[in-house]
């Protein structure tokens, strides 16, 4: 049975959850999740928006100081990969507590 969280772990997740709660940035998240090698290139990922480059990179930014995606440079790209603990964090706090069967 998990514990209830403090109120860091409830500041924490609310800033996750309030990076994540934006549709562009939860499709951004998914599209991310998904590609080939678990990470993308901001090349991969600007053509499935009709957005402009600077929105997505604003968006990008969001997700990564909220913690959620990390980012590589490699030469005049950034590559970003989804956090995996950040997520497990995210599904431990939404699963519900096991049930105590007498």
């Amino acid at each position: 049975m998990g514990e209830p969280l403090t109120a860091e772990q409830s500041v924490e997740l609310a800033r996750v959850f309030k990076a994540i709660g934006e549709p562009v940035r939860l499709r951004l998240l998914s599209l991310i999740a998904s590609h080939a090698g678990g990470e993308a290139c901001v090349c991969d990922l600007t053509g499935a928006f009709e957005l402009s480059g600077p929105t997505i990179s604003h968006h990008l930014k969001v997700l990564r100081e909220a913690g959620v995606i990390e980012g590589e440079r490699r030469g005049t790209w950034i590559y970003y990969r989804v956090r995996p603990e950040v997520l497990a964090s995210l599904s431990s706090v939404l699963a519900p507590a096991d049930e105590v069967t007498a």
